[in-house]
């Protein structure tokens, strides 16, 4: 194999992936020289204490930090193999590309229905689907979130008035019909109880594969459980990035340890 074939196929292997990336809040640096290659279609969970840049690396991938006026970025993010801030990517196919989800679910004040078909309509803008179509997109998000059986005969509520799991289920499954490659989740089961996060963690792994996923996470046991690769942070910086039983197990720096095992943070 000649080596241009040979750059291109480990290019291939990566959703993700950034080199030297720094960002500045004002005059204050949140990231410093971050170096990631995140493998496409596994569950990556990022690490760290509160206020080590997990979250704004997260709002970097998708470019959501540039909605703040005073946030400065350099260095290369590629998705899938292109630049996202390159001059001509536009910003509507970055988002397309990349899903988000936040810490507290955020239905539209809409239907379930008009919820799952919101994004569908906005990027097919000029080309109306017929009714017949509209209900397979939504039947199909739906049962990929394994919450059509709960609200089938209900469609036409309002999503406010689901159950705080069923509006996370909601909210990925909303992403879904505009058929993104990389799902970004910042720390997704933070308002959810015990059994609600159970549901959602199972949601995740049975997504696994058919997206890349990349989730924010401060509990230890959900980082360990629901992602094959994990990824430290402390104070801006990636200080490990391997295997999820590995940074568990056997990790290679002291902070890592300390972090994992409740010294600091």
């Amino acid at each position: 194999m000649n080596s241009t074939s040979s750059n291109a196929s480990t290019q291939d292997e990566y959703a993700i992936h950034t080199r030297e990336l720094n960002l500045w809040y004002g005059t204050f640096q949140a990231l410093f020289d971050v170096n990631l290659s995140i493998k496409q279609g596994l569950i990556t969970s990022l690490i760290g204490p509160s206020g080590c840049g997990k979250s704004t690396f997260l709002r970097s991938v998708n470019r959501i930090n540039e909605r703040l006026g005073y946030v400065r970025t350099d260095g290369l993010i590629k998705v899938l193999g292109r630049n996202v801030y390159d001059q001509d990517v536009e910003l509507v196919q970055v988002r397309k590309q990349i899903g988000m989800v936040f810490q507290r679910p955020n239905p539209l004040p809409i239907s379930i229905r008009e919820n799952i078909i919101f994004g569908h309509k906005l990027h097919n803008e000029g080309r109306k689907a017929r009714i017949s179509e509209e209900d397979e997109i939504i039947e199909a998000a739906l049962r990929k979130v394994l919450l059509w059986d709960q609200v089938k005969d209900r469609l036409n509520s309002k999503a406010t008035e689901l159950s705080l799991e069923e509006q996370q289920k909601l909210c990925i499954a909303r992403l879904l019909p505009v058929k993104p490659s990389v799902l970004l989740m910042d720390e997704p089961c933070s308002a959810l109880d015990p059994k609600g996060t159970e549901a959602v963690e199972e949601l995740i792994w049975d997504l696994r594969g058919e997206y890349t996923i990349l989730i924010v996470t401060h509990n230890m046991a959900q980082a360990r459980r629901a992602s094959e690769e994990c990824i430290f942070m402390l104070m801006g910086k990636v200080v490990e990035h391997t295997a999820t039983e590995d940074m568990f197990v056997t990790p290679e720096h002291k902070e890592t340890a300390d972090y994992i095992e409740g010294r600091y943070g």
